[in-house]
């Protein structure tokens, strides 16, 4: 049987391809458009790929954007049977727009490992490296949070680095961080991203907080625990939100539980693969030259806690999948 680690090279081609066929349309202005590209691209490198794959889920179908669909197979029934979470793009409005930290991401292990936590609502997250963990709790204020972090990492406060989304919703939140004297990074959209580079100790961040979305939780949390870091997830409860917290329960979400990255990405056999759409904090983007695509991606997996960062020059013409896209558009 081929197991996850042979395969990890093919599964960072998927993402490539969903960087591809998003940067095409960047700066258009055109959300669908981006998120349907990179569906295209990236299911067709999956029915290439040596899986006996599903897609349990797919940031998109809230909105009624373009996704894969749930419970989709995928792959050429030949390999592993494997599930996967998708993002074709993790950051579409900042693409849309032309703006920096679009990915292209996936989680990816067997059968029965993730847990997704619904695409309904926000849900506060906590990531960083491995110094807190066991450290921190949802139950600290956001100034224990940060100094509690920046004592394990031995990072003066004044020097230490929070990863946030630039949203109203953290306005809060933002005015404590700014009281506290750390420096923050706020990013459009993906805080997939931003929890992967809160774990890499080169990336200058060291805490990213901030409430998203369910599905990218658990991508985040797969990368999460590949690096070897701590994340914390919990429902983010806003006024009257009883009818949301009811919904959940029946989805069968605690909403009074904190999850951790074990709980959301289970097992010790686990891929992570991003790659840039747009330059950002984690990767940079899409680079279009003559004949095709520069694309930057990193994969990292477990039982290895091996992390590859890679470069991929495509050439569009006459390749299997992008000859049928890109070549038309390119």
């Amino acid at each position: 049987m081929v197991s996850l680690r042979a395969l990890a090279p093919s599964l960072t081609r998927i993402t490539v391809a969903g960087a591809v066929g998003a940067a095409l349309h960047v700066g258009q202005g055109d959300c669908d458009l981006i998120d349907a590209n990179a569906v295209q691209y990236s299911r067709a490198v999956l029915a290439q790929t040596d899986v006996e794959g599903e897609v349990i889920c797919c940031e998109g179908p809230k909105d009624n954007a373009p996704s894969f669909e749930f419970r989709e197979k995928v792959g050429t029934g030949g390999g592993p049977k494997v599930e996967f979470i998708i993002d074709p793009v993790d950051g579409t409005t900042a693409a849309s727009k032309g703006r920096k930290d679009a990915i292209s991401a996936l989680a990816c292990a067997p059968a029965g490992c993730f847990q997704v936590l619904p695409d309904d609502g926000y849900y506060f997250k906590i990531a960083t490296d491995y110094h807190s963990i066991g450290k921190i709790s949802m139950d600290m204020s956001i100034e224990e949070i940060v100094r509690t972090v920046a004592r394990e990492k031995g990072v003066p406060v004044s020097n230490f680095t929070v990863i946030m989304l630039e949203r109203d919703r953290h306005a809060e939140m933002l005015k404590t961080l700014r009281k506290l004297g750390v420096r923050i990074i706020l990013i459009p959209d993906g805080d997939i991203a931003g929890a992967v580079v809160s774990c890499i100790p080169e990336s200058g961040v060291d805490l990213l907080l901030g409430a998203g979305a369910g599905p990218e939780a658990t991508i985040a949390a797969t990368a999460v625990k590949c690096l070897g870091g701590t994340m914390l997830v919990k429902v983010w409860r806003e006024k009257d939100d009883s009818a949301r917290m009811e919904r959940l329960k029946k989805e069968g979400v605690n909403i009074d539980k904190t999850y951790s990255q074990d709980e959301l990405a289970k097992g010790k056999e686990l891929v992570f693969a991003a790659s840039g759409v747009t330059k950002g904090e984690l990767l940079d983007g899409v680079r279009l030259i003559p004949e095709g695509a520069v694309v930057h991606s990193i994969c990292m997996r477990l039982p290895s806690g091996t992390i590859e960062k890679s470069e991929t020059t495509l050439r569009f013409k006459g390749h299997p999948v992008y000859e049928q896209f890109a070549v038309k558009k390119h």
